[in-house]
């Protein structure tokens, strides 16, 4: 029998393919604007009269360590995969401290507050617990995560027990974090306007290990304390009657209510949790980069990033997982860019970009319905002619 031939794929159809998967996909929404971010950059770098090239090259020195040296000879040097896994880590975290809040119908503005508690308890304890190896450490990440979920427990108590807006809330929290922070680590003795004694090495997270293996970076035990966070996320919302019960709450309150489950506690339960992922930042910076607490001058801005990374992760672990890679790199690679004659700026216009075309996502899939309604209206309105039956606009 002859083989039947296979109808001629039109460009309509390759439309239509590329419209079916953008509205089905978020994850494919995400990448397309990150594309289109570092799109809009190449141009505007040309449009200065330099090299986009040098952009490419800092990034895949990042990514890869592979670069160039003065004598055009291949060299790699895997420090720079340490650094950008630094930059990446309190990213991450931060971004499941928001991610986690939007999956339960609240917004987190209060992550970078968290982070502070959590850096400031961390440090506390480093200083005072006996330098027992292993335990101290140990100690003080946990006090550390307590003191986040404790300053995002808060701000869920008075949501769900006043009905007072998160928002609000978590930005007024921040500034009291903050200066909480200055005032507890000024009374330190031996601190000054700067800085703390430094800590012992036993509670530390640093890590010979991986030191060794990154050409002496910076990298320590959070990167195995944020791998783990990344399963937890992923176990408490897709595999507990938890995580199950604070997506409810999030996609409708009122029919939470009804099933019953207890929406006031989830409220408060996902913000605490919410806070002890950015309190976890806290610690792997505090503890992870520095071997002395430090006094802060003003906010770091690892939390309002995690707004962010979480908008472009779409708040899963996976998908917050990579975008916090994805800003970290961006981050790490600002230097690089700037000893290749490439302003340093160009990597914060690519993440402003980004979170523009992200937000407007919505947008996008409103304009993409409507021309999908109007292509169905317009085949339809042939069928309805030919079997004498009204359309809408003669009706």
């Amino acid at each position: 029998m002859p083989e039947k031939k296979r109808p001629a794929i039109t460009p309509n159809d390759i439309k239509n393919r590329i419209l079916d998967a953008f509205t089905g996909s978020d994850a494919l929404v995400s990448v397309a604007v990150v594309a289109l971010g570092f799109l809009v950059a190449t141009l505007l770098i040309a449009i200065i009269g330099r090299k986009p090239g040098g952009m490419y090259e800092a990034i895949i020195q990042v990514v890869t360590g592979i670069s160039r040296n003065r004598s055009m000879e291949w060299i790699w040097n895997p420090r720079y995969i340490g650094e950008w896994l630094v930059s990446s880590i309190p990213l991450i975290l931060c971004g499941f401290s928001m991610a986690f809040a939007v999956r339960t119908g609240l917004f987190n503005i209060g992550a970078e507050g968290q982070y502070i508690a959590g850096l400031t308890a961390a440090q506390l304890i480093a200083i005072h617990f006996p330098p027992i190896p292993v335990l101290a450490w140990i100690v003080a990440v946990l006090g550390a995560i307590a003191a986040g979920a404790l300053w995002g427990g808060i701000v869920g108590f008075f949501k769900a027990k006043f009905r007072v807006s998160e928002v609000v809330a978590t930005i007024m929290m921040n500034y009291i974090a903050f200066y909480l922070h200055r005032i507890i680590t000024l009374r330190i003795p031996g601190s000054n306007t700067h800085r703390t004694p430094a800590f012992s090495p036993e509670a530390t997270l640093a890590s010979p290990f991986l030191a060794s293996l990154t050409n002496d970076s910076r990298l320590s035990y959070s990167l195995w304390l944020t791998l783990a966070a990344v399963f937890i996320y992923w176990v408490i919302m897709r595999k507990t009657r938890l995580g199950y019960s604070l997506r409810a709450t999030g996609l409708n309150k009122n029919a939470a209510f009804y099933g019953g489950i207890s929406v006031n506690a989830n409220i408060t339960a996902a913000m605490a949790i919410a806070g002890a992922f950015a309190g976890l930042a806290g610690a792997s910076v505090s503890l992870g980069v520095f071997s002395y607490g430090r006094v802060l001058a003003s906010f770091e801005n690892y939390g309002f990033d995690g707004i962010a990374v979480a908008l472009v992760g779409n708040s899963t672990a996976l998908g917050t997982a990579l975008a916090g890679l994805l800003f970290g790199m961006l981050k790490s690679a600002q230097p690089l860019m700037q000893s290749r004659q490439i302003p340093k700026e160009i990597t914060a216009i690519i993440m402003g970009l980004i979170v523009v075309f992200i937000s407007l996502r919505a947008g996008v899939r409103l304009l993409i319905e409507w021309q999908m309604k109007e292509k169905a209206r317009r085949t339809s309105a042939p069928r309805a002619q030919a079997h004498d039956v009204p359309t809408r606009e003669e009706a």
